[in-house]
Parts: C-alpha cells; sequence; structure tokens
C-alpha cells in the first residue's frame, strides 16, 4: 500500500472531495488526484499540510501494511524562535526505512539523538 492509497483512505475518512483538498492546498484537482493515483510524487512542502488536513501525524500518511519506520523529528522536539510564531517557522525531517533491522537500529539511534537535543 502506498501514499496513494493512504491519501484515498484518509480523504474518504473525512468525507472530503479530492476539490476541496487541492483547495485547501492551493493546488489544481488533477495535482491531488495524480498524488492518490501515485502517477506524481508528492512534494515535500505539502507532507505537512496534508498531515494536518487529516489531522494525522506525517508517518500516518506513509505507513503500509508492513509497518515501516519513519520518524518526523518535528513530532519529538519542537524549535522555538521569540521573533517567528510556531506556524511560520516549522522544520522536520522525514525517514523511510523499508529494511526492518535497518529500521530498529536507526530509530534507535534518532530516540538517542533526541533524547540529546531535547537536553
Amino acid at each position: 500500500m502506498g501514499v496513494g492509497t493512504n491519501l484515498k483512505k484518509l480523504r474518504s475518512k473525512t468525507k472530503l472531495s479530492q476539490q476541496e483538498i487541492a483547495d485547501m492546498l492551493g493546488l489544481d484537482r488533477n495535482t491531488y488526484t495524480n498524488w492518490e493515483n501515485e502517477a506524481t510524487d508528492i512534494k515535500s512542502s505539502y507532507i505537512p499540510k496534508l498531515a494536518e488536513i487529516f489531522q494525522v501525524k506525517i508517518q500516518d500518511l506513509f505507513e503500509a501494511g508492513q509497518k515501516s519506520t519513519v520518524s518526523n523529528a518535528q513530532d519529538n522536539f519542537e524549535l522555538h524562535d521569540n521573533s517567528i510564531g510556531q506556524k511560520d517557522f516549522q522544520q522536520g525531517i522525514i525517514i523511510n526505512i523499508t529494511d526492518s533491522e535497518a529500521a530498529k537500529v536507526i530509530s534507535t539511534q534518532l530516540e538517542e539523538l533526541i533524547k540529546a537535543l531535547k537536553k
């Protein structure tokens, strides 16, 4: 199951049309339709907004039947700048690893890194 399938399922749950989602993203409906059909890749700049529209974590957009590890650093810690509001300044890292052994190792390393950054 790919990202397009996940988008279709999430859209179905929210009862939104492809046009409504495209409008929320400021896109042409055909562009969004191509994402659902996996005819074209989603531009990374739209991924956080899609997660917000569907009210899910970014990783939920990518999860398939066989669990892969996706880490969104923004979910684990927040960066703050007093001169910029949270919505104006968002930064994150997405890592998609399908090899389960490598995913375990990297996931552990990322958790350690995030803990160190929180200190």
